[in-house]
């Protein structure tokens, strides 16, 4: 399966811009976020469970101690790029976010950051912040987690933001010239796949770079997992993952960058669906998808086309 033939993958646009592989390196910051703190909300996002994506013991290491722990794991790439990816990275001090993402450059082999955050949370000291790293040749994206564009799927599940502040991000960003890629949740309570499709549709007029996409995850400790557990959430099953999945990437142009087109997470903390364990059967599906028909942008009339 070659994925990146039919896709404009994060990994091949690196590989192709440095002429070798480039590896991202996880990493917390210790960060929390308004909408688990009380500046915004309790509790965080109906679907949140950091513990699914991130490693909580990794708190007590520094940042160049987690560095070194990834990179003792890590054999394939010589080169790699920081993700502060739990919470929203960008909430704290200006002076405290300088010298956390400065200790992660500092590093040997650390090309650039890629900083993981809410829209609401980028104020534009933090904006100046990332394209002064950008300026001195680094490659810095800004992950931005919309989720979905729907206002009423944003209220539904707490996410504490509007449309309006993704897009006032994104466009900041942009006007500095700093690259954003936007998280996008498939299989939201109430959204079906023509939600997902006006969502892209909005996000790419908007301006992102970059897209992630990720299945709905019900992990214990958030909201929607007591939904679920009294029988009031269904999840997407594989299939029909893939199938809007695929939609997604053939409605999207191809110069947009997909750094991931499906996610996992590792139980206990997942409770459904199961197949999100799983990441190789749904890239088969999503794959097979789209050499059946088309690739990413076909659906546009500009299929991506595999340089090489």
């Amino acid at each position: 399966m070659q994925i990146h033939h039919l896709v404009n993958t994060f990994g091949q646009d690196l590989l192709r811009r440095y002429g070798e592989k480039i590896h991202k390196l996880t990493l917390h910051g210790s960060f929390t976020c308004p909408n688990r703190d009380g500046t915004l909300g309790k509790g965080g996002c109906t679907f949140c469970n950091v513990a699914s994506f991130a490693d909580e013991s990794s708190q007590q290491l520094s940042i160049q101690e987690q560095l070194a722990a990834r990179k003792d794991e890590i054999a394939r790439a010589r080169k790699y790029l920081s993700y502060f990816q739990a919470y929203t990275s960008t909430y704290a001090e200006v002076s405290y976010l300088k010298s956390m993402y400065e200790e992660a450059l500092q590093v040997a082999n650390i090309v650039g950051l890629c900083v993981g955050t809410r829209p609401d949370c980028v104020p534009d000291a933090v904006f100046d912040l990332l394209a002064g790293y950008q300026q001195q040749g680094y490659e810095v994206w800004l992950e931005l987690g919309l989720q979905s564009a729907n206002p009423a799927t944003l209220k539904r599940i707490n996410r504490g933001h509007d449309y309006q502040a993704y897009e006032t991000a994104t466009l900041k960003a942009r006007e500095r010239g700093l690259k954003v890629c936007t998280h996008l949740i498939i299989g939201l309570p109430g959204e079906d796949k023509q939600d997902c499709l006006n969502t892209l549709n909005q996000v790419v007029q908007t301006g992102t770079d970059g897209i992630k996409l990720h299945p709905l995850h019900v992990v214990a400790g958030s909201t929607m997992a007591k939904a679920w557990q009294a029988g009031r959430l269904v999840t997407l099953t594989q299939e029909s993952y893939a199938e809007i999945a695929a939609e997604m990437i053939r409605h999207t142009p191809a110069d947009v960058v997909y750094h991931r087109v499906t996610a996992t997470a590792r139980r206990p903390t997942l409770l459904a669906p199961e197949w999100c364990e799983r990441r190789w059967g749904v890239m088969l599906d999503i794959y097979r998808l789209l050499e059946k028909n088309g690739a990413q942008g076909s659906a546009l009339g500009h299929p991506f086309h595999f340089p090489g």
